[in-house]
C-alpha cells in the first residue's frame, strides 16, 4: 500500500517520469515558480519529494495570475512529455509535465517576507522569524531530510554492535562541574531546582552499573553558553554510547567502526563522486603532540602543514630573541610555505602583524627562491644557518618559512591558527575527504586562574592514568588522564574516556580540586553510593549528531543542519523565546525576578 496516496495526491511530485505519460494523476504542493508565456501559464509545484511543472491553458492559466508564490495547490491532469527543447534534465521529473484540467488552492500565502526559490539575502533575524519559510529552500531542506538519515543510520549501525537504546532523564541535579547550566524552578520544593541535562553521563554510568553492557542514545543536551558556528546556543544532540568491561583500545575499535560506516554510508552526498575517508585504524597523537605539530587539539589533517621545531638549527644564533628565547628554555618553531611563487610582502606582513597582535611578540619570515634568500630577519641569518635550513627543512622549491621564538603557551595556538589559514588561504586543503584522528592523553587537571589552584581539564569521571597511586603521588599538573576527543577536518566531534568506577579514586579526584567527602557525596550521591556496590570498568563517548550531519552536508555553520535553531543571542525569534511569564506563574514557583538594574524600568 502506498500511503503517499490520498484525494489530494496520487502522486509525488518527484514521482513522475516518461512511463507515466498519459496517465491521470493528481499531485499537490507549493507553488515555486511561476511562467507566463501568453496564455499558457507554467508552474513549478514542489513537495517534499521536488519538483513537477505543471501547465495551465486559457481560463485556468487566467484564474492562477494573481496566485502569489507559496500558494498551495492541488492539481489534476494528465503527464505529458516535454518536447525535446524543453527538457530539464536537472530535475529528476524534467522529461515530463502534467497538462492541468483541475485546480483547487487549498491555501494561499500572504506577500513574501524573503524569496523561497531564490536566495535574496533576506536578514538573519527575518529568516529565522519565518524559519517554516527558509525551511522550504532546497539546499536547507535537503539538510534537515540528510540528518533523519542519519540518524536512522545510527540506531541501525549501532544496535548491529549490540547496543540497546536507553533514554535517560531530562530533569535532573544541577553539577558543580562543567558548562552553565539551565535550571528549573521547583513548584512542589520551593527554593530548590532541576537541571537540564549537560549531559547524560552520570545516568549513562549508572546503567553500566546496574549491568546493562552497551547503551547508546541520541540525547539531548543543555548548555547555556554563546554560540559559535560549529556549536548551537543552549541545546545539541549527541550520540551517547557506553559500554563495560571495556579499555581504551576496545573503545576505539568500536568508535571507528561507527564512524567509518556512518560517513561512508553518506560520502557521495551532494558530490559528484564519493569523498574519501581515513582508513582504520585512524591516526593518533597525543594532546602534547597535538600541540606541537598543529598548535591544537583539534587538528584537521587536509592540511599538510605542520609546525616543526627547528631550535637545533639556531642553537648558536646570534640573534638576540632566538638566542635569549633558547637561554631561557624556549622553543623556535617554523611552519614551511612551499608554493609555486614566494608571496607579495603584504601579505607576509599582514601575517607577521596578525601574529604579533594575539602574541604580543614577532614573527618572522625567511623566503628561498633559488638561490635568492630574504627575510625580516635575513641579515641575522649566517651563511651557515641558512644552507642547514635549506637541508633541515627540505627546500626545493620556492618556500617561505614562518619562525617563531618563545614557550610554547604563547607561540604554539597561534602558529596553528596561522596554519589553518595558510591552509585556507593557498587552498591546501584536501578536497571532498573525511581525514579522522584519536587526540589521547589529556591532562587531567589545569590551572584555575580564577580561584587558584586547579580544576578539572575535561569530564570529572574520568579515570587518572595511574589510579589512586597517581594522584596521591604526582603533581596534580602531571596527571594524564585515560580521556580522549575524536577530530574530523578540524572539528571536534567527540569527547570520551575511560571513566572511574572506584569510590576512592573519585573522592581524591574532587580533594584535589577543593571538594570534601561530604560536598561529594551530596554532589554526586547516586553516583558514589553506586561504585559501593560493585561497578564494572567502562567507558565510551557521545559524537555531536550535528557536527557530524554539519560535516556530511559540507556546511560551515551548524544552523544550517537543525531545522529550528537560536540566533547567536540565544533567542529564538521564531517563537518568541526567551520570554516572560505572568505573576501568577512565578508565585507558583517561588520565584522573584530581580533585573540587572540597567533592564529596570524607572519604578524599579
Amino acid at each position: 500500500m502506498n500511503f503517499l496516496q490520498s484525494i489530494y495526491r496520487t502522486h509525488t511530485c518527484n514521482e513522475l517520469r516518461l512511463a507515466h505519460v498519459g496517465s491521470d494523476v493528481t499531485i499537490s504542493g507549493w507553488v515555486q515558480r511561476k511562467r507566463d508565456h501568453g496564455g499558457v501559464l507554467f508552474v513549478d509545484l514542489r513537495d517534499n519529494y521536488g519538483i513537477t511543472q505543471v501547465v495551465f491553458h486559457g481560463d485556468l492559466a487566467a484564474s492562477m495570475q494573481d496566485e502569489r508564490l507559496e500558494s498551495v495547490l492541488c492539481v489534476k491532469g494528465k503527464v505529458a512529455a516535454r518536447e525535446p527543447e524543453l527538457k530539464n534534465l536537472k530535475l529528476d521529473t524534467g522529461e515530463v509535465e502534467v497538462s492541468v484540467a483541475t485546480s483547487q488552492v487549498l491555501s494561499r500565502s500572504e506577500l513574501l517576507p524573503f524569496q523561497v526559490a531564490d536566495d535574496d539575502n533576506a536578514p538573519e533575524s527575518a529568516r529565522l522569524k519565518h524559519r517554516f519559510l527558509e525551511l522550504r529552500r532546497e539546499k536547507l531542506h535537503r539538510n534537515i531530510v540528510l540528518r533523519s538519515k542519519v540518524i536512522s543510520a545510527i540506531r541501525e549501525i549501532m544496535q548491529g554492535m549490540g547496543f540497546t537504546e536507553f533514554q535517560t532523564p531530562i530533569l535532573t541535579s544541577s553539577s558543580p562541574e562543567g558548562a552553565r547550566d539551565f535550571i528549573v524552578p521547583s513548584r512542589l520544593h520551593p527554593g530548590k531546582f532541576y537541571a537540564l541535562p549537560q549531559a547524560p553521563q552520570q545516568f549513562k554510568q549508572l546503567l553500566m552499573i546496574a549491568g546493562f553492557d552497551r547503551y547508546f542514545q541520541i540525547a539531548p543536551c543543555f548548555r547555556d553558553e554563546d554560540a559559535r558556528a560549529d556549536r548551537s546556543p543552549g541545546e545539541f544532540y549527541q550520540l551517547d554510547f557506553e559500554c563495560s568491561f571495556v579499555e581504551q583500545e576496545d573503545v576505539f575499535r568500536m568508535g571507528e567502526q561507527i564512524f567509518a560506516d556512518l560517513f561512508g554510508r553518506f560520502a557521495s552526498f551532494n558530490r559528484e563522486k564519493p569523498a574519501l575517508i581515513s582508513p582504520t585504524p585512524f591516526p593518533r597523537f597525543t594532546y602534547d603532540q597535538s600541540m606541537a605539530q598543529f598548535g591544537t587539539d583539534k587538528p584537521d589533517l587536509r592540511n599538510p602543514l605542520r609546525i616543526v621545531d627547528c631550535s637545533a638549527v639556531f642553537a648558536n644564533s646570534e640573534f638576540r630573541v632566538f638566542k635569549n628565547t633558547l637561554q631561557k628554555g624556549g622553543h623556535i618553531r617554523a611552519l614551511k610555505l612551499e608554493l609555486d611563487k614566494i608571496p607579495g610582502r603584504n601579505y607576509l606582513d599582514e601575517a607577521v602583524n596578525a601574529f604579533t597582535k594575539v602574541t604580543g611578540q614577532g614573527l618572522v619570515y625567511l623566503s628561498f627562491d633559488g638561490d635568492d634568500f630574504k627575510g625580516s630577519i635575513a641579515k641575522h641569518v649566517s651563511p651557515a644557518e641558512v644552507t642547514e635550513l635549506r637541508k633541515f627543512f627540505g627546500i626545493v622549491k620556492p618556500t617561505v618559512l614562518f619562525v617563531a621564538a618563545g614557550d610554547d603557551k604563547t607561540i604554539l595556538a597561534p602558529l596553528g591558527g596561522l596554519l589553518a589559514k595558510l591552509g585556507k588561504d593557498f587552498a591546501l586543503l584536501e578536497k571532498d575527504a573525511y581525514r579522522f584522528c584519536w587526540i589521547t592523553d589529556f591532562p587531567f587537571y589545569e590551572e584555575d586562574t580564577d580561584n587558584g589552584g586547579v580544576k578539572f581539564v575535561h569530564n570529572p569521571f574520568t579515570m587518572p592514568q595511574g589510579g589512586l597511586e597517581a594522584l596521591n603521588t604526582k603533581e596534580p599538573l602531571s596527571i594524564k588522564a585515560f580521556q580522549y576527543d575524536i577530530v574530523c577536518n578540524g572539528y571536534e566531534l567527540s569527547s570520551g574516556g575511560i571513566r572511574n568506577h572506584l569510590p576512592e579514586v573519585m573522592y581524591r579526584a574532587f580533594e584535589i580540586v577543593g571538594y570534601s567527602r561530604e560536598v561529594v557525596d551530596e554532589k554526586f550521591g547516586g553516583m558514589i553510593r553506586a561504585f559501593k556496590f560493585g561497578a564494572p570498568p567502562h567507558g565510551g563517548f557521545a559524537p555531536g549528531i550535528d557536527r557530524m550531519v554539519m560535516l556530511i552536508a559540507g556546511e560551515e555553520a551548524i544552523r544550517d543542519v537543525i531545522a529550528f535553531p537560536l540566533n547567536q543571542s540565544g533567542e529564538d525569534l521564531l517563537m518568541n523565546a526567551p520570554s516572560g511569564v505572568s505573576a501568577k506563574q512565578l508565585r507558583e514557583v517561588h520565584i522573584e525576578v530581580k533585573l540587572p538594574k540597567k533592564l529596570q524600568t524607572p519604578e524599579g
